[in-house]
C-alpha cells in the first residue's frame, strides 16, 4: 500500500501548514490565555475552504475527501489544537450529519453557510452523567401532532461550537419513543440557535483547548418543526455511531499533529538551549528521547492513514479507526510530557507552545470515545 501523498494532498498540506504558521501561530497564545474564540482565524480558514474540504462542490464544498480534512487537522494541530478541534467538530460532527442524513431541503438550507465557514454547527450527544453511555440518553423529544412540532426537554454537556456568535444550529440526540422490545428509540433533531427553550450555558473553564468553544445546553419545552428530524426516526443511534467512527480518524489526525508539534518544538529547543558548554541536543539522552517521540508520531500517522484509506475505499474501518484514535491519543500525551521535560522549567511556562500542547493532550484520550471505549471496540471487532 502506497502512503505517499498525491500532488493535490501535498499541496493542501503545504498551504494549511503555511496558514497555521503565518495566521494561527502569531495570535493563538493570546486567545488561549484570554479564553477567547479566534473569529478572525476561523474566517480565514473559511475563505481557504477548509470547512468544505470533504464535501461535493454541488453543496458548496471543495470536492475533496475525508483524508484531506485529516491532513488539514494534522497541520493545524502542529501549531494549536483549539483551532484544529473547532474545524474537526464543525465538519465531522456539525455539517457531516446533515450531509449524510439530511433531506435535500435541509442540505440546501444549512450546508452553504456551514461549508464556507461563515457558520458553525454542533452535535449534542453527551449528557451530564452519561458520557460514554450514549444508550443512557435522557433528553426526550415528543411529537406534538396538534402543532406538528417536536417538544424537546433535557440537557447536553461538553458540546463544542455550540455557543459562538456564528453557531447556526445544534443537532440533538433524543429519545423519541420506545421500541417493541422496550429499548429506547433514539433520533436526531436539528435545533436552530435562538429557538425558544434552548439555552446555552456560559462557557466551561477548561484546562486545555481554551480558545475553542464548549458549553452545556438545556432544552425546556423547546419546540422545533417536525421537519427538523434528521434522517429516519429511530435511526439516531446508528447515525451517530457512523459519525463517531469517522470522527475518530479525524481526532487521530489531530493527535498526530499535536505530537508532531512536540517534536518540532523539542528539536528547535534542543539546538538552541546550551548547558555545560554545548547544545542539549548533543546529549544522547535528549537525542534518544526525541527519537522515540518521532517514532511514536510516525507509527500513529500510519495508523490513521490506514483507517482513512479503508474508509474511502468503502471497506470496514471501525477497528482501524479505534486503533488509530487510541494509539494517536496515547502518543500525544507521551510526547507532550517528554517535550515539557526537554524544555525543563520553560516547558512549564505558558509562553512556550509545549506548555499549551501539554494542557491540550489529555482530552484526546477522552473526547469522541475514551481510550477504554476504543479498547472495547477493538476487542469486540476481534470477536471477544
Amino acid at each position: 500500500m502506497d502512503f505517499r501523498l498525491t500532488e493535490e494532498h501535498e499541496a493542501l498540506r503545504t498551504s494549511v501548514r503555511d496558514l497555521a504558521r503565518e495566521v494561527v501561530a502569531p495570535v493563538i497564545a493570546d486567545h488561549y490565555e484570554q479564553h477567547t474564540f479566534p473569529y478572525d482565524v476561523i474566517r480565514q480558514m473559511g475563505k481557504m475552504g477548509l470547512f468544505g474540504l470533504p464535501f461535493p462542490e454541488e453543496h458548496g464544498g471543495m470536492g475533496g475527501d475525508y483524508f484531506a480534512l485529516c491532513l488539514a487537522l494534522e497541520e493545524l494541530a502542529r501549531i494549536d489544537s483549539s483551532v484544529a478541534i473547532t474545524l474537526e467538530a464543525a465538519v465531522s460532527l456539525g455539517a457531516m450529519p446533515i450531509f449524510r442524513f439530511g433531506t435535500d431541503e435541509q442540505r440546501a438550507r444549512w450546508l452553504p453557510r456551514l461549508l464556507n465557514g461563515t457558520a458553525l454547527a454542533a452535535f449534542g450527544l453527551t449528557e451530564p452523567g452519561f458520557g460514554s453511555d450514549a444508550g443512557g440518553t435522557q433528553t426526550r423529544a415528543v411529537l406534538d401532532e396538534s402543532t406538528d412540532e417536536w417538544v424537546i426537554n433535557g440537557s447536553k454537556a461538553f458540546i463544542t461550537n455550540s455557543g459562538t456568535d456564528i453557531t447556526d444550529l445544534v443537532t440533538v440526540a433524543a429519545v423519541t419513543g420506545t421500541r417493541a422490545d422496550g429499548s429506547k428509540e433514539l433520533s436526531t433533531i436539528i435545533v436552530p440557535t435562538g429557538t425558544p427553550g434552548f439555552t446555552v450555558a456560559p462557557s466551561y473553564s477548561k484546562v486545555g483547548w481554551t480558545a475553542s468553544d464548549t458549553h452545556e445546553l438545556t432544552f425546556d419545552d423547546c419546540r422545533v418543526p417536525a421537519g427538523n428530524l434528521l434522517g429516519e426516526r429511530g435511526r439516531g443511534f446508528a447515525q451517530f455511531l457512523r459519525i463517531l467512527d469517522e470522527g475518530r480518524i479525524a481526532i487521530a489526525a489531530l493527535a498526530v499533529g499535536l505530537a508532531q508539534g512536540c517534536v518540532d518544538e523539542s528539536v528547535r529547543y534542543a539546538k538552541e538551549r546550551h548547558a555545560f558548554g554545548r547544545p542539549i541536543g548533543a546529549n544522547q539522552a535528549i537525542q534518544f528521547k526525541i527519537a522515540d517521540m518521532e517514532l511514536r508520531v510516525h507509527t500513529a500517522r500510519l495508523a490513521y492513514y490506514d483507517a482513512a484509506a479503508r474508509m474511502l475505499a468503502g471497506e470496514p474501518f471501525k477497528r482501524q479507526a479505534a486503533i488509530a484514535k487510541l494509539h494517536a491519543s496515547t502518543i500525544a500525551v507521551d510526547n507532550a510530557r517528554d517535550a515539557t521535560q526537554i524544555h525543563g522549567g520553560y516547558g512549564f511556562m505558558n509562553e512556550f507552545p509545549v506548555a499549551r500542547f501539554w494542557r491540550d493532550a489529555k482530552i484526546l484520550e477522552i473526547g469522541e470515545g475514551t481510550s477504554e471505549v476504543q479498547r472495547m471496540i477493538i476487542a469486540r471487532e476481534l470477536g471477544l
